[in-house]
């Protein structure tokens, strides 16, 4: 996948997370949590399964240079993976990063 289409699908929503499989059913541990984190904050996303696309699962992390999955993006900025995203939900961070982004 070109680096162009991943540019074009994290600006198409304010919130989006690349993780494995689904938001209702997913394949590892550290996207539940991010999912868990996103939920109690009542965040809009857009979610992409990379194990049902091998190819956009090599290029978001060319993309981002972050060598895991789950990633998450907040207005076209990389925020991280699981850890950054709970340590950041741990200490408040997480507030101000999604003051602005629609909510559910």
């Amino acid at each position: 996948m070109k680096l162009e289409k991943i540019k074009e699908i994290i600006d198409k929503d304010e919130v989006v997370l690349f993780m494995k499989g689904t938001r209702d059913f997913p394949q590892c541990g550290f996207s539940s949590r991010v999912i868990k984190i996103l939920e109690k904050l009542e965040v809009k996303y857009q979610d992409y399964d990379v194990l049902a696309n091998s190819d956009l699962r090599e290029s978001i992390k060319e993309f981002s240079d972050w060598p895991t999955i789950p990633q998450l993006y907040v207005k076209g900025e990389f925020i991280g993976g699981s850890d950054i995203v709970y340590d950041m939900h741990r200490d408040g961070e997480l507030d101000s990063v999604f003051n602005n982004v629609e909510k559910n």
